[in-house]
């Protein structure tokens, strides 16, 4: 008896269309990036570095300059970008006016946005993940397809030059090969297309 009603109720359950869940009205982007790890680059810095941070306070985070007199500035006081010694392979800091201002992954670095792009990505991905928020200007040296893709952290920035100190965002600069072969993060200074000028 007890065989009869188990496959009876088999049976029903079988037969039985599955409820359907309902589709997400929120189209996800065409060409979503990899999930970031928790070492993310994001426009507000990098592991235990923070833009804003002072010199002092980069060095006792990631180490000083390792290659001394490295990338530097026509006036270091003011400026000046190098690579600390800890830090990962292929990252630079920025400090103006004796403060990280900007972070830029370049070359062998292995590192990823918040938002799961990396070097060597796609600017069409980048593009359309961002929408709106993505502003493609052309590159100031090399011909198309190279650009700057530029995104800033909250609604579209419709000012030609963004000068607010609190700014966040990334640049995406895309080189001759028509992929990303930099990232630079942080604040207003990742509009800066010759190092610290």
């Amino acid at each position: 008896m007890k065989r009869v009603i188990v496959l009876t109720a088999l049976a029903f359950m079988a037969c039985t269309p599955k409820a359907e869940t309902p589709a997400s009205t929120e189209a996800a982007p065409a060409s979503a990036p990899a999930t970031a790890t928790a070492d993310a680059l994001t426009p507000s810095g990098w592991g235990a570095l923070k833009i804003g941070m002072t010199k002092d306070e980069i060095i006792a985070a990631v180490g000083d300059n390792s290659v001394p007199g490295g990338v530097g500035g026509p006036d270091e006081d003011v400026c000046t970008e190098f690579h600390p010694a800890r830090a990962p392979e292929g990252l630079f800091v920025m400090i103006e006016d004796g403060k990280l201002s900007r972070i830029t992954i370049t070359e062998l670095s292995k590192l990823k946005t918040a938002d799961g792009f990396a070097l060597g990505d796609d600017p069409a991905a980048i593009k359309t993940f961002y929408q709106t928020r993505a502003t493609a200007t052309p590159h100031k040296y090399q011909d198309k397809p190279a650009e700057y893709v530029t995104v800033w952290d909250g609604a579209p920035r419709t000012e030609p030059y963004v000068q607010d100190p609190a700014a966040r965002g990334f640049v995406y600069e895309v080189d001759g090969t028509g992929k990303v072969g930099a990232i630079h993060a942080g604040g207003p200074s990742i509009q800066y297309v010759e190092g610290c000028a």
